[in-house]
C-alpha cells in the first residue's frame, strides 16, 4: 500500500524528536527476500546498540518483525530477468516516488541500501542531492556485469559494506570507500563444523527442493524439480523429498503445484526455516541465489538450477563476465555445485547430477568438507555488528 500524506506528517511532524542527536533516523531499502533477511539482522544489531533509533523504509516480513516501519512492501517491486521487469514498471516508479517523498520529508540521518541496484542507485542519486549520507550494504553484482557502475557508485555512495571477499578489491580499484564485513549468513546459529560433516548417506535418502523465494520462480522451477524427483524415484528404491517454502511465497502455491503430480500429495512442505531442510537432507536442488551459499555453510551439497525468459538469457550470455552463476562456486573459485541453467535445467539432468553426488560416499564427504571450509573464506560471524558500527559512525559524523 502506498502511504498517504498523513503518514509522512505523522512520522516527520513538528513534534518528532527524530532529528535530535539522541534520536537519529535511518531509512533502509531492501527489495529482495535475502536482503530483507540480512537487513533484519542489521536492524537488530542497530537497536542493540542504539535502542532509540527510528528506522523506516522498504522491506518485507523480516524487516517488519525487526521493528522497521515499512512504508512499502518489497514484494511490489521484486522482479527477476531483464525482460520481466516490464511488468513491474508501474509499481517500481510508484515506489521510487514514495521513497523520494520519504527522504525529502523525513531527512534521515542515514540511508542504508541493500543490494537491489537498479532501484537503489536511483534512490542514492536523490539522497545525494539532499545531502543524506548513503551506506550500501551487500554489493550489487556489478563485478559480474556492468562493471562501469563502479564509477557511478563512487559518485553516489559514501561507503560500501561488502560481504564477499573478492568485492573489496573490486571497489578499491574504483577508489570507493569499502569495508569487507563478512557474510551475514554466518551470524545465524550454525552447527559446528564437526556436526555439519555428516558421514555417508541416510536411508532413505532425503533430497530437498528449494524452488526460490519469488512466486514466479516457484511456478517456473518447481515442476522441473518434481520431474527430477520422479526420475530419482525410479533410480533409487528409497528416496524421499522435502520442499522448502520461502516466507515470501504466499498461500497454497506449492501445494497447488504438487497436487498435480501422482505420488506427491503427501510430500513434506517446510515453511519454518530453510535451515531445517539443510540439516535433514543429503543434498538439495536449489534455485540460484543466496540460498546456495547458505546450503554450503551448512555442509549440504547442492545442484543449482535457473530459468528466465529466452531474451533475458540471451542478454545475460552477452553481458555476464564471471565463470559461474552460483554464489557458492564464485566464492570457492571452482564448481562445487553443478549449475544447470535454461535448457540444461531438465528433470533428467538434475536427477543425474544428484545421483552422481550420492553414489560415492567418500567423494560426498570430501565435498561436504570443502563446503564447510567456505566459512573461513567468508570472514566468520559478526557481519551485522560490523555494519551496525559503520552505520553509527556515519550517523555520528553528521
Amino acid at each position: 500500500m502506498i502511504p498517504t500524506n498523513r503518514f509522512f506528517q505523522r512520522i516527520s511532524g513538528p513534534t518528532s524528536m527524530m532529528h535530535t542527536s539522541t534520536k537519529p533516523c535511518v531509512a533502509i531499502i531492501a527489495g529482495e527476500a535475502s536482503g530483507d533477511q540480512h537487513g533484519a539482522k542489521l536492524v537488530r544489531a542497530l537497536f542493540n546498540k542504539r535502542p532509540e533509533l527510528f528506522i523506516c523504509g522498504i522491506g518485507g516480513p523480516a524487516l517488519r518483525r525487526a521493528g522497521v516501519r515499512i512504508v512499502l512492501d518489497a514484494e511490489e517491486l521484486t522482479v527477476v530477468g531483464i525482460t520481466e521487469v516490464l511488468s513491474k514498471v508501474p509499481g517500481i516508479l510508484k515506489g521510487m516516488g514514495v521513497v523520494k517523498k520519504l527522504l525529502k520529508s523525513l531527512k534521515p540521518d542515514l540511508l542504508i541500501l541493500i543490494d537491489f541496484p537498479d532501484f537503489n542507485l536511483h534512490i542514492a542519486a536523490g539522497a545525494k542531492k539532499l545531502g543524506i549520507p548513503v551506506l550500501y550494504y551487500v554489493s550489487p553484482q556489478i563485478w559480474a556485469w556492468r562493471r562501469g557502475r563502479g564509477r557511478r557508485i563512487k559518485r553516489l555512495v559514501d561507503h560500501m559494506a561488502v560481504i564477499l571477499p573478492f568485492e573489496e578489491q573490486f571497489y578499491q580499484e574504483f577508489d570507493v570507500p569499502v569495508t569487507f564485513v563478512g557474510h551475514p549468513l554466518l551470524d545465524d546459529d550454525l552447527m559446528s563444523a564437526e556436526q555439519a560433516l555428516k558421514t555417508g548417506v541416510q536411508s532413505p535418502v532425503v533430497v530437498g527442493l528449494l524452488p526460490g523465494s519469488r512466486e514466479s520462480e516457484v511456478t517456473r522451477l518447481l515442476p522441473t524439480m518434481i520431474d527430477a524427483g520422479n526420475i530419482l524415484k525410479q533410480k533409487r528404491n528409497h528416496v524421499t523429498f522435502m520442499i522448502s517454502q520461502a516466507a515470501s511465497v504466499k498461500g497454497d502455491l506449492i501445494r497447488n503445484i504438487v497436487e498435480q503430480y501422482d505420488g506427491w500429495e503427501h510430500v513434506e512442505v517446510v515453511s519454518d526455516g530453510v535451515e531445517n531442510v539443510f540439516n535433514r537432507c543429503d543434498a538439495i536442488v536449489a534455485a540460484s541465489g543466496t540460498v546456495t551459499l547458505q546450503a554450503a555453510i551448512h555442509g549440504t551439497p547442492a545442484v543449482i538450477i535457473y530459468k528466465v525468459s529466452p531474451v533475458s538469457a540471451w542478454l545475460a550470455r552477452l553481458l555476464v563476465r564471471v565463470p559461474h552463476v552460483g554464489l557458492v562456486n564464485l566464492v570457492a573459485g571452482r564448481e562445487l555445485a553443478p549449475e544447470l541453467l535454461q535448457d540444461r535445467a531438465t528433470g533428467d539432468n538434475i536427477a543425474r547430477a544428484i545421483q552422481g553426488m550420492l553414489e560415492n560416499e567418500e567423494e560426498l564427504n570430501q565435498l561436504r568438507r570443502r563446503l564447510i571450509d567456505l566459512r573461513d573464506v567468508l570472514g566468520g560471524a559478526g557481519a551485522s555488528d560490523r555494519v551496525a558500527e559503520l552505520a553509527l559512525k556515519m550517523i555520528n559524523a553528521q
